[in-house]
């Protein structure tokens, strides 16, 4: 097993529920609510009207700009409503399309296949994977063109897939390397082509054996392909090449401890390369890409699929009926949690997300979206932060901050309004992992408070 990062915690995995439950099918929801702002940058904007009839897979937000993502109809039917505010899963409001389906569930026309995308130009593949609204499924959500477009200064040698699900009581990526392991190393595959990189990872934590063996069978497959004729990279056609090998895939197994699945800490431990603080992972030379995402990536190349579903873990002492369901986008978090059984008499909170990074929930008239990994009721006071107490500067958030920053100096900045030195402590670095919340003995809001500082900073950055 590779070396670990510095800092991380050890939560419980909580995982049992449903890491050996096969993912379903969910169940075609009558309506689905699709926000135009499911990725990180500018919303998409609607192109479709009230009474207008669309299929699956048609494309009813247009991205606005290069840092944003194209919205696509999940089910087929009618428009009964566009452009009205909806309250995301992320806690704002945002505009909405909202689809009444007609239970036909037909795709759009004109969706085109591509047997031979392993040859297929770098740019002509970005183009597929832009329109197919494709963004990061891990939960970060950056639209996925960019990402696999880097600037030609930046040489990047290594692609990794995060196959880690470090976050406690979600299965269904590990769900998805057990069941579909050949479309997420062929989206590897892909992306290795687009960069013009041989080296390829996939980094799974250790306590998920059966995904392990099932990706390293198929990895295995990959370990040494002949050229064909021609090989392209990010520049375009460099040269014929007959033999030899084209892409090495290997699959890595990590030690257990969160935030294992990070960027940094991910390409730290997969093949110790550092990235510097405010820096990206490409300035090491590496891309860092979801295992869902590769999936994702893969259904829309080789089908020209766009991305209108997702495996979602319904899960956590609060769920009756634990599930990994493959939900279409816009169905509303109350569908999902009734098609397993509903909450429990004793649930007090639900998260998009897993406990260390999820997001509450005020109610569940919230709709699924790209970044829902999974939804986690959790039950009892026990689960309820406490309130908090004063700092007693015993420093276990120091040692916990995989960032190597020293989190209890950051709040209390924070708290004082002193933003410009919270800034010079490396708030910005913070990737809010919830690894210093999680060991506070004065169970202190340091995340809530890293949080608010930055939508602060980035509000006053704007007006000057």
């Amino acid at each position: 097993m590779k070396e670990l990062f510095k800092g991380g915690v050890h939560p419980p995995d909580n995982k049992e529920a449903t890491e050996s439950l096969p993912v379903e099918d969910a169940r075609l929801p009558d309506r689905v609510v699709i926000p135009m702002a499911q990725h990180i940058g500018a919303s998409a904007k609607p192109t479709v009207k009230v009474g207008d009839l669309v299929k699956k897979g048609q494309k009813i937000g247009e991205a606005a700009g290069n840092v944003s993502a194209p919205v696509h109809a999940s089910v087929s039917g009618k428009v009964i409503a566009g452009g009205m505010l909806f309250t995301s899963p992320m806690g704002f409001d945002v505009p909405a399309v909202v689809i009444e389906s007609d239970g036909l569930d037909e795709w759009v026309d004109g969706l085109v296949e591509h047997e031979d995308y392993m040859s297929m130009e770098p740019a002509k593949l970005l183009d597929i994977i832009r329109e197919a609204g494709i963004v990061g499924m891990g939960g970060a959500t950056f639209p996925t063109h960019i990402k696999l477009s880097p600037p030609k200064e930046k040489k990047v040698s290594v692609a990794i897939l995060n196959g880690a699900e470090c976050e406690p009581f979600l299965t269904s990526d590990a769900r998805l390397m057990e069941e579909r392991p050949e479309e997420v190393i062929e989206g590897l595959k892909i992306i290795m082509s687009m960069l013009g990189v041989t080296e390829g990872y996939v980094g799974i934590e250790a306590n998920k054996p059966r995904a392990i063996a099932r990706m390293s069978e198929e990895a295995g497959k990959v370990a040494c392909e002949l050229m064909v004729d021609k090989h392209y990279d990010r520049s375009g056609l460099v040269t014929d090449v007959v033999g030899g090998c084209r892409m090495s895939v290997k699959v890595v197994p990590l030690e257990v401890k969160y935030p294992q699945g990070s960027e940094k800490q991910l390409i730290k431990a997969v093949t110790g390369r550092e990235v510097p603080p405010s820096h990206l992972p490409m300035d090491v030379g590496v891309v860092v890409q979801n295992v869902a995402t590769a999936a994702a990536i893969y259904q829309a190349v080789r089908f020209g699929r766009p991305l209108i579903e997702r495996i979602v873990t319904v899960t956590g002492p609060g769920i009756k009926d634990p599930r990994n369901l493959r939900v279409r986008l816009g169905t509303m978090f109350s569908d999902v949690i009734g098609q397993c059984g509903g909450l429990t008499d004793d649930a007090t909170r639900v998260l998009m997300g897993g406990p260390m990074m999820g997001i509450a929930q005020p109610d569940l008239l919230v709709p699924v979206i790209k970044g829902t990994s999974g939804i986690v009721a959790l039950t009892g006071k026990g689960e309820l932060a406490p309130d908090s107490s004063p700092c007693i500067r015993c420093g276990r958030c120091i040692e916990a901050c995989p960032m190597g920053l020293n989190p209890a100096l950051i709040s209390q900045l924070v708290e004082k309004g002193r933003f410009d030195e919270a800034v010079e402590q490396g708030i910005m670095d913070c990737f809010e992992c919830g690894s210093c919340a999680f060991v506070c003995p004065s169970r202190r809001p340091v995340v809530h408070y890293a949080k608010w500082a930055k939508r602060e900073i980035a509000r006053k950055r704007q007006k000057a």
